[in-house]
């Protein structure tokens, strides 16, 4: 008998079920406004929550068929090729020949460098240009060389990590040793131990017994513990040789190649009889096989069409804030260019008409009209200006951050020891955004918790066992030789009760606990262990197991329990495994005296409503379940139903056809179990704690302090969020509250004057349920509005799917800067559709992690995470892009206030070779170490005052105000550099009686006075002093006039005499010691105004920064002089966590496929 997972679609969430999606592509977002807007959404390529098309053919050992021409497609023109994929990859994006045209290609789609290039072809223009071709081409080439050493070492990693598997061996079907990407689809291979698996395949039969197979998914989703498959009975009865293999001849229906690693539909046709395929019978591309001699499969999807190649592509493109204004802010400067060289080139048309054409002396021999020489003038003036778009900027910033993540990575105090586990940065773009955050979401379960789950407390017909009401001992459970050791529980009572067995409640209470599960055992050493989906199985079934209910064995078919004193043998009929939209799960067995029972366990909101009427202990049970979630502990219903040989029978035909069908398999699924689990009769509930993390409630609090708000979207009963909420410390008051119910048919909402927060949400209302319990698009903005003049907010009973809309909520409504941070597969779609999505390492696996921008092993990291890199990156970023901007305009306009004293001819004001080098050599080292090291003050104070963390929220530090600031900060500095100098130069006599006022020694002093200006205007910038930062101020204005005396020396121009024009310039003029004093007049000038603003602000209006800076000293001596709190404090109050019975999928596929998992049971009877 084959028993499948039921996986319907969520009828109250947006598109995708709400199942764990680890690799989905889902895009919030649009869903959420396709659906707000009432047009229909564009479906993604295979439409997450609905079923797969069944359309693919593969048959077994006939790689002809495949190559039919019906299964042909058009690639290019006439040119065809077989839809099914080879197994051969490339992962590299550049070989030898292509890397440099595709990457250049690239590169020259950016706006950009498109715009340098179209401005080095103008100055090949003799009759527009005004700079020689090298101004432009140097700093070009050194952007697109970095940028393409960067791609290239990119490409590099990636295909060094590829091409060994590509090129891994595997013997096919004659067994000969072939290459990976010589297999076909429809080829039979043999693996063997610590193999990677080559495609994806259809397990047909291995060395263990029945076929079952380990195998490590580490390469997919990062998880090490063992997972199994196994493969269909008939074909592990019918394929063990090498002949039986040759001549199998099936035909696999299946679904296309798809990107769900959750997912697999199919039908395998052979000997006229059709058996259902899912995703238990197939080995992913990728994972390792382990604990398995031998196995043999058959070769369904091949290179691409893998499902791991499958989720190689729409990764979510996630940009900052600040690149958005970035962006503008470049256009912005492109618009000002534009009009900067039309208004110079108008000025040349009047010039020439009323001056230029009527003195003979500037007569050139080109008989052009004003209107034409403006024109040209304009192009002209688009070439001298073009240093006003900065080229380097881009570049620069991405250098900046990659430093600022590894800065992220080597933090010492973000790296949790006990599991080894550094932070990481796992991307490069968005690490100034964590100094934005103004709403964080997170899971509860797993990340504020540590998801290491404990029984603590169960009523059992009506009575509650596990208070502990007297200074007693823990239970001493010595008489069971089978207890775990670690297992503590300190109610005596339970013992004595099922030690005397004269309940026969409680007897099936632990019964039911022992069976109704997915949990794997293995023997070791004489020693159980259980491999169970999730803490809360292992949990229960470790609790029934010192009980005395002790689980010991497993077939496909049956389950071997010692009840106490004796064991028994199940005969398990079906198996109806929990997800997250049924909440429950189901086991069928054939008792040894010929009955049949289901047993059930689940979520009281589903419980309850599938109870019989005449159900016993309701009330009583419901008012435990009431105090257990008041405690914070996960609560779970129990309960049963016997059936008669008639109505299995019935069912059974039922779902059987079911289980085979093509399409809509989950539906037709889920209407079956619906069929059986109803008129329940209630057991009882269990009650496991779940412990807060350490220092979660601190770094709640501190984080609130920092004006971010958090809210936790928990699936637990209200009772039970509502008091996490106040251990939290995110509820600090039971009276000042809004509580939220939206169902079919009602709305209640209760106002207080300082509120906080809580929505429950019923789940079990599909229509309210489509846009999180809203069905408009005005109810959306009620909720986003109400919610966010709140302190904290708790959602709780929502999905996973809902979650993720929760946050697109906020984002679309708000337009705020978002966090979600969560720790499993569940939290996947809210953490990608935050703006920033961070993974926590738990025990729930790595998909949260994998599909997250930063990643660590506990929540207490995340107030270090934003508070102190979050906000150092942003103000390091901040002020590079403010100074980088300022000494850009500040270099660029000297050329504008010449030319008014040139007839507006485009006539450049430096030498040439300066314009080449400013950004290149002589102003970036020091900016790029301020964007990389800066400051305000250490990590301790930031921690110990939030409020610093404001200006980031408030995008304070960098905006078109502050733009607008560096622009005019830039035109002062240039007419100060331009006109002190041009004044000096009007009457002067040099000390040999000549007169030294030449163009060529006018740019080399305004030169000097730029470059000083700029590199002392960056050290007025610098907060955090190092030996590196003093090093590149004075190391590059040593560079600047050791280049400057190289290139104006006679060697060299006797050289490249057309190239180097301005021969002793240097050495002629700055010998002069008026032009010092010129240059020291000219540095003075432009910088005493940014000297007495700074002292006045700081002063007069001092920022919270600025009296945490004031003040440093005495905060940083008083941190020294605090004592450590003792380690171990009385009568602090012991911290739990809350309810949510959120387990993932089992190994219900697994176990039911009919057939023994292990045959050594004989082996392990003996031993007994």
């Amino acid at each position: 008998r084959m028993s499948q997972r039921q996986r319907a679609d969520s009828t109250g969430s947006l598109g995708p079920d709400d199942e764990v999606m680890p690799y989905s592509d889902d895009e919030t977002d649009d869903e959420l406004d396709a659906s707000s807007e009432g047009e229909p959404e564009e479906p993604p390529e295979h439409e997450p929550g609905a079923q797969p098309p069944v359309d693919t053919s593969v048959k077994s050992n006939d790689r002809a068929y495949h190559q039919l021409p019906e299964f042909q497609r058009k690639v290019f023109l006439c040119i065809k090729k077989s839809k099914y994929s080879g197994n051969g990859i490339k992962t590299y994006k550049y070989n030898a020949i292509t890397f440099i045209p595709l990457n250049l290609f690239e590169q020259f789609k950016r706006a950009a460098n498109l715009y340098f290039l179209a401005l080095l072809i103008l100055q090949i223009i003799p009759e527009i240009t005004t700079l020689p071709w090298y101004t432009t081409l140097v700093p070009l080439v050194l952007v697109l060389s970095i940028t393409a050493i960067k791609d290239l070492a990119d490409d590099l990693a990636t295909n060094e990590s590829i091409k060994p598997p590509c090129n891994r061996g595997c013997p096919l079907l004659s067994f000969q040793e072939t290459k990976w990407m010589d297999m076909q689809v429809g080829d039979v291979v043999r693996l063997k131990k610590n193999d990677f698996v080559p495609a994806d395949i259809l397990m047909l039969s291995s060395s263990n017994p029945n076929s079952l197979c380990y195998v490590e998914t580490a390469e997919l989703d990062g998880e090490t513990n063992l997972k199994f498959k196994l493969a269909l009975k008939i074909t592990d009865e019918k394929l063990q040789q090498e002949h039986q293999l040759a001549q199998f001849d099936a035909m696999i229906d299946c679904e296309e190649p798809n990107n769900r690693l959750d997912k697999f539909t199919g039908t395998m046709q052979w000997s006229r009889h059709s058996y259902p395929v899912d995703l238990d019978n197939i080995l992913l591309r990728g994972c390792k096989i382990r604990n398995t001699d031998v196995c043999h499969g058959l070769v369904i999807f091949a290179g691409a069409d893998t499902k791991i190649m499958r989720n190689g592509g729409k990764t979510r493109f996630k940009r900052t804030k600040i690149d958005i204004l970035m962006n503008y802010m470049v256009y912005s400067i492109f618009a000002l260019l534009i009009l900067v060289a039309l208004g110079l080139a108008i000025g040349h048309g009047f010039w020439y008409e009323q001056i230029g054409s009527l003195a003979w002396y500037l007569y050139d021999g080109a008989d052009q009209s004003s209107v034409y020489r403006g024109f040209l003038s304009f192009w002209g003036y688009i070439i001298v200006l073009n240093t006003m778009v900065p080229i380097s900027l881009y570049v620069s910033v991405e250098v900046i951050r990659l430093g600022q993540s590894k800065f992220i990575n080597w933090d010492l105090q973000m790296y949790y020891a006990e599991k080894d586990t550094p932070a990481k940065a796992r991307t490069t773009t968005l690490n100034e955004q964590l100094g934005q955050i103004e709403y964080i979401f997170s899971d509860k379960t797993g990340t504020l918790t540590q998801n290491i789950m404990a029984f603590k407390k169960c009523n059992i017909g009506g009575k509650t066992y596990g208070e502990n009401l007297s200074p007693w001992l823990p239970v001493d459970f010595g008489w069971n030789q089978y207890a775990d050791p670690k297992f503590e529980f300190m109610d005596h009572s339970l013992v004595a009760c099922i030690r005397s067995k004269q309940d026969q409640e409680t007897l099936e209470f632990f019964k039911l606990l022992s069976l109704c599960h997915t949990v794997m055992v293995e023997h070791k050493e004489g020693e159980l262990v259980y491999q169970a989906a999730s803490p809360d199985e292992g949990a229960l079934v470790t609790a029934a197991r010192n009980f005395g209910f002790v689980f010991l064995h497993r077939t496909q078919d049956t389950i071997t329990i010692k009840e106490m004193d004796h064991e028994a043998t199940y005969q398990m009929l079906a198996l109806l495994d929990f997800n997250s939209d049924r909440k429950r799960m189901s086991i069928i067995l054939k008792f040894p005296d010929g009955r049949i029972r289901l047993y059930c366990k689940g979520a009281d909101t589903v419980i309850y409503e599938r109870l019989s009427p005449h159900s016993l202990h309701q009330e009583t049970t419901q008012t435990s379940l009431d105090i257990f979630a008041n405690e914070t502990l996960r609560t779970l219903c129990l309960c049963y139903k016997d059936i008669s040989q008639a109505e299995w029978d019935e069912w059974s035909r039922k779902h059987t056809a079911a289980s085979i069908a093509t399409r809509d398999r989950d539906a037709a699924l889920d209407q079956v179990y619906e069929q059986i689990e109803n008129d329940l009769l209630m057991i009882g509930a269990s009650a496991i704690e779940d412990k807060l993390q350490d220092g979660v409630p601190e770094t709640i609090a501190n984080l609130a302090k920092a004006d971010i708000k958090i809210w936790v979207l928990t699936g637990d009963k209200k009772e039970t969020a509502e008091n996490i909420g106040f251990s939290l410390l995110v509820l600090l008051d039971l009276s000042n509250r809004i509580t939220f119910y939206c169902s079919s048919n009602s709305y209640v909402g209760f106002a207080c004057s300082q509120p906080h927060l809580q929505i429950a949400l019923d789940k079990s209302v599909p229509k309210c349920m489509s846009n999180i319990g809203f069905d408009v698009n005005a109810w959306q903005v009620d909720f986003v509005d109400m919610a966010c003049e709140c302190e904290a907010v708790i959602c709780c009973r929502v999905t996973p799917k809902q979650k993720a809309n929760v946050v697109s909520l906020v984002k679309k409504y708000k337009k705020a800067v978002t966090l979600s941070i969560g720790d499993g597969a569940n939290d996947v779609n809210m953490i990608k559709t935050a703006d920033i999505g961070v993974g926590i390492s738990g025990q729930e696996g790595m998909q949260a992690v994998m599909s997250s921008d930063y990643a660590f092993a506990q929540f207490r990291y995340l107030e270090r995470l934003l508070l102190v890199h979050g906000r150092w990156s942003y103000i390091r970023m901040c002020k590079f892009l403010r100074y980088f901007f300022f000494k850009n305009f500040a270099f660029t306009l000297v050329h504008f206030w010449f030319s008014f004293f040139n007839g507006f001819s485009a006539q450049v004001a430096y030498e040439d070779w300066f314009i080449t080098l400013y950004n290149v050599c002589y102003s970036s080292l020091p900016v790029l170490l301020v964007g990389l090291m800066d400051q305000d003050v250490n990590d301790k104070l930031s921690l110990k005052f939030p409020k610093l963390y404001l200006p980031g929220q408030r995008g304070a530090l960098f905006n078109f105000k502050k733009f607008f600031i560096s622009l005019f900060h830039g035109i002062f500095v240039s007419l100060i550099i331009f006109f002190i100098p041009y004044g000096a130069f009007l009457q002067t006599m040099g000390q040999d009686g000549e007169a030294p006022s030449d163009y060529q020694s006018f740019a080399v002093v305004t030169a000097s006075s730029l470059i000083i200006t700029v590199n002392l205007q960056i050290s007025l910038e610098t907060s955090y002093w190092t030996f590196v930062n003093c090093f590149a101020v004075l190391c590059s204005m040593a560079i600047y006039f050791g280049i400057m005396f190289d290139i104006h020396s006679a060697g060299i121009h006797v050289i490249f005499p057309t190239y180097f024009t301005f021969t002793g310039t240097a050495s002629n003029a700055l010998r002069q010691p008026y032009l010092w004093l010129t240059i020291i007049l000219t540095v003075g000038i432009s910088l005493l105004p940014v000297i007495c603003i700074q002292f006045l602000s700081k002063t007069i209006w001092p920022s919270v920064g600025d009296k945490v800076q004031r003040n440093r000293k005495k905060y940083e001596m008083e941190a020294e002089e605090e004592k450590r709190p003792p380690t171990f404090q009385r009568g602090g109050r012991s911290r739990r966590s809350g309810y949510a019975f959120s387990h993932s999928r089992g190994y219900a596929d697994l176990i039911s496929s009919g057939r023994s998992i292990r045959r050594y049971w004989a082996v392990f009877s003996n031993k007994l």
